[in-house]
């Protein structure tokens, strides 16, 4: 699985830290040795949390699934929806629990409380997981005595801490590269997109190489690392707040107020239908001349969000079928015959080799868009991309239904599976590489366009907001995900969600998620022309408040952590990326 769970949210954009104020000048092409250091400081600390926040996450999502039906005697059904609600509430956690940053708490005591409940969770995880097989200290048989009862109590207690401490962390504690972003033409936002995700994915494949590691070698140490890597990430995170590293994001128009207008366009709409009257604009009636308490920058800024709303429900259907990683792929993967050159192979490769697509293209991509045919890089062909990625996707889900059926056709066998013998197919596992590899060649094509088409096509008073909004259909997509599975098991009767994949016929849930995504593809295609000009706003609202935002842009110099700095409007492109 990619780093997909993962989008830029507002903290991410436009960022301007609150540091003492230090001017800072650029002399022929050097920096002054303390900004240097600070920034060789601050990149360090975010590459470290980054990594130890990712480990964390990615080793319950690789290990929840044997788990549930190993230890705790899930069907495979639950499994696959409970480890699909865990990353559908840890995408979404960072932008309901940001909303308390600058409201309730406060940025510093919100990091704090997300880093307690952290290592809470995982602490509890490693209490109801220990030990994951049979242990043997010296001449001691180590046994987990907890009650089933107690142990599902604990485990989803777990569960929601770890999601509330990510939701904290990942509000407050930045990830890399969004310096002076706002500044950037549209050619290097495009780059800094692609470089961005190439980069949270070569993290992505470092942990899910570390978890193969693991999982092949010592599958008990798992309950130990948990732990101390939340922990390990939470002395960094305290590092960086005794310094002030931490970066403060640019005020905007919130979630909260956008749906605010949202809820009582919608009361505007139910009363005008039931008294009968005529309104010309819904939004319009909620501005405070009309008589509400909503202004006007606030109401206008909305209308970008609805006339966006397709888009990010068509993001909702893509995303069910890259959830397929951690679910469906991941039961079909560990029914499958995993012994390889003597050894078995640990099934978090699976997820490092649907992330080499990704690593591989985008620097092509890059050279593509940028050197041979620069003037390609916009709606149009980032409208292409998605279309590319979105049929990708569904080729995947298509072959993974193939290659179900034609599993059926091999003799069982038994494999050992977290300290019990499994029946399984003998088809080697290596086989379902291809269906990896699809996935990941669509979120190369789907995760840069998408955000560059969500960053861009908005104003920039509002792009943070923005970015949460696809970051709430992206976890909308999970619990989707969620939702279908449950719904295909009741109504096929456990047929196409099967406890037993030899008895079952997983395959037609394989079929039916691709046909639903050629229908989501035909529907993004029929509406892809309305964001193929990414700048529109520019040309219809260049008076006024607009203009005037306009030449500030322009005009501000490069704010890192509470200094200025003095640059030419050409950003390096390894700066923006690092």
């Amino acid at each position: 699985m990619s780093d997909a769970d993962f989008t830029i949210t507002a903290d991410n954009i436009a960022l301007q830290p609150n540091f003492e104020k230090e001017k800072t000048v650029k002399h022929s092409g050097f920096f002054l040795w303390p900004y240097s250091m600070t920034k060789l400081q601050v990149g360090i600390c975010l590459l470290l949390v980054e990594l130890c926040e990712r480990f964390a996450f990615f080793e319950v999502v690789c290990n929840m699934i044997p788990f549930c039906t190993v230890k705790l005697g899930y069907r495979n059904y639950q499994a696959a929806i409970v480890n699909l609600c865990f990353i559908g509430t840890s995408v979404l956690a960072p932008v309901f629990v940001g909303q308390l940053a600058d409201g309730c708490l406060g940025r510093n005591k919100l990091v704090c409380v997300g880093l307690f409940l952290h290592f809470l969770g995982t602490a509890l995880l490693s209490a109801v997981a220990f030990p994951m097989e049979d242990l043997y200290l010296g001449t001691y048989h180590v046994v987990n005595n907890i009650p089933t009862k107690e142990q599902n109590r604990l485990f989803f207690v777990a569960l929601l801490a770890i999601c509330l401490g990510t939701g904290g962390i990942r509000a407050v504690v930045c990830p890399l590269g969004a310096y002076g972003l706002q500044e950037c033409g549209s050619k290097k936002q495009t780059s800094f997109f692609h470089w961005f995700h190439w980069l949270m994915n070569l993290i992505a494949t470092v942990v899910f190489l570390g978890i193969s590691y693991v999982q092949y070698s010592r599958p008990w140490a798992f309950v130990l690392l948990v732990p101390f890597v939340s922990a390990l990430m939470a002395l960094i995170t305290l590092h960086m707040i005794r310094n002030k590293l931490i970066h403060q994001p640019e005020k905007c128009c919130s979630l909260l107020i956008a749906f605010g207008v949202f809820a009582h366009m919608l009361k505007t709409c139910c009363l005008s239908c039931h008294l009968g009257t005529v309104v010309t604009s819904w939004l319009d009636h909620t501005k405070k001349k009309n008589g509400d308490r909503y202004s006007k920058p606030h109401v206008e800024d909305t209308k970008f969000f609805l006339t966006l709303l397709p888009f990010f429900i068509f993001q909702v259907l893509y995303r069910m079928c890259i959830m397929q990683i951690p679910s469906g792929y991941y039961l079909q993967t560990m029914y499958s015959n995993l012994s390889s050159g003597g050894f078995l192979l640990p099934i978090a490769v699976m997820n490092a080799i649907s992330i080499l697509p990704l690593l591989i293209l985008i620097p092509f991509m890059e050279y593509f868009s940028s050197c041979l045919f620069p003037w390609k890089r916009d709606g149009p062909f980032l409208s292409a991309c998605l279309i590319a990625g979105n049929l990708a996707a569904a080729l995947s889900v298509m072959i993974a239904g193939c290659f179900e059926i034609h599993r059926k056709q091999f003799p069982p066998m038994e494999q050992p599976c977290s300290g019990k013998v499994l029946a399984v197919s003998s088809m080697p596992g290596l086989h379902l590489v291809l269906q990896y590899i699809l996935l990941g060649v669509a979120e190369t094509l789907v995760n840069p366009a998408s955000s560059v088409i969500v960053y861009r096509f908005v104003p920039h008073t509002i792009r943070g907001t923005s970015m949460n909004f696809l970051t709430l259909f992206n976890g909308f997509g999970c619990y989707t995900g969620a939702l279908l599975v449950k719904l295909v098991y009741l109504i096929s009767e456990g047929n196409w969600f099967p406890n037993t994949l030899n008895k079952g016929n997983l395959e037609s849930f394989f079929f039916l998620l691709a046909s639903l995504t050629l229908l989501n593809v035909l529907g993004f295609w029929s509406v892809s022309r309305r964001y193929c000009s990414l700048n529109h706003f520019n040309a219809q609202n260049i008076s006024g408040n607009n203009l005037e935002e306009t030449l500030l842009l322009h005009e501000k110099s490069l704010k890192v952590y509470g200094s200025i700095q003095e640059i030419s409007s050409s950003i390096d492109l390894g700066e923006t990326a690092l």
